[in-house]
């Protein structure tokens, strides 16, 4: 799930092995997601779904991925955190209302088919790359858990707080609707532009190149606009309940949008595309006049040699 933080700790990490710098880079990681969880969590009221998201990933590292070395089930124990989060959240109070219930299902929609999504392929490609030079160190490959445990809470905080809070249960208005409209475009812009980029690299006739088609004429990374606004709008229907620290909540947004552009997602995904485009003139022209994460209003022109 947290595939920006994940990547952004190896590559910190390089690829040594078991070395005192690599069980000290470990422990530091580890130290700081900890700190983070418990501190935001504390300030939201929300320690014991913070708890329950930590114990999740700590008992799927210690069970299979440390005694096997795998993360075969690194994206599903994200998706399954998710899942519980929701779960328990909607399970703490008697009496819900239409805006709970609503955002605790749209929760359960994306995590679905995101989580089936990326179940499906680390079983067809066998292995993650990413965490090659995490497993050689039980303090690193615990961080990435550590950190997906961070990830999941503070991603579905606003949910948390929405559906955990009486104020959460008060009649819908015109936040909601905006809100759930919001939602609604970027899940869409995100599965139509994941199908796109799966449907174009099944093709033989791809193979080697970038793909400009559908959505991916209107931006670069279309796929993180989608994830970005959808939680923009999970946001936007919670605030007509927020207060005082439940502002918090917009975090999640704010958190993913940062980790895409300015971690990993986007640098990781455009280092590795200009190291093999990068002298094509209309791989040039298409980081030239293709926004990178918003939508363009009008499809930009295209190349002509």
């Amino acid at each position: 799930m947290d595939e920006q933080l994940i990547k952004k700790e190896a590559d910190a990490n390089g690829s040594g092995g078991s070395g005192l710098k690599d069980y000290v880079r470990g422990a530091v990681f580890n130290g700081i997601a900890l700190g983070i969880l418990y501190g935001l969590s504390l300030a939201t009221g929300t320690l014991s779904f913070a708890a329950l998201s930590l114990g999740i990933q700590w008992l799927v590292y210690l069970v299979h991925g440390l005694p096997f070395s795998s993360e075969k089930f690194y994206d599903a124990s994200g998706s399954l955190t998710y899942l519980s989060l929701v779960v328990f959240a909607l399970t703490s109070r008697r009496e819900h209302g239409p805006r709970q219930l609503v955002n605790a299902v749209l929760v359960v929609v994306w995590l679905s088919r995101l989580g089936s999504f990326l179940f499906a392929r680390i079983l067809k490609d066998g292995r993650d790359d990413r965490f090659t030079a995490l497993k050689r160190n039980p303090l690193r490959f615990l961080a990435a858990w550590t950190i997906q445990a961070l990830w999941v809470w503070l991603v579905s905080l606003p949910v948390l707080i929405t559906v955990q809070s009486p104020r959460g249960g008060t009649d819908i208005g015109p936040l909601d609707a905006i809100g759930w409209a919001v939602w609604v475009t970027g899940f869409l812009v995100e599965v139509i532009a994941d199908a796109q980029k799966n449907s174009f690299r099944d093709k033989a006739e791809n193979k080697g190149q970038f793909i400009t088609d559908g959505l991916w004429a209107y931006s670069r990374h279309p796929n993180y606009f989608g994830e970005i606004t959808l939680w923009v709008g999970l946001c936007i229907s919670g605030s007509s309940c927020f207060q005082g620290t439940d502002w918090l909540g917009w975090l999640s947004p704010v958190f993913t949008y940062f980790l895409l552009t300015r971690v990993s997602g986007v640098p990781m995904l455009e280092k590795k595309a200009e190291k093999e485009w990068g002298k094509s003139e209309a791989y040039q022209h298409y980081v030239k006049h293709t926004p990178c994460i918003r939508l363009a209003l009008s499809r930009p022109p295209a190349y002509r040699p």
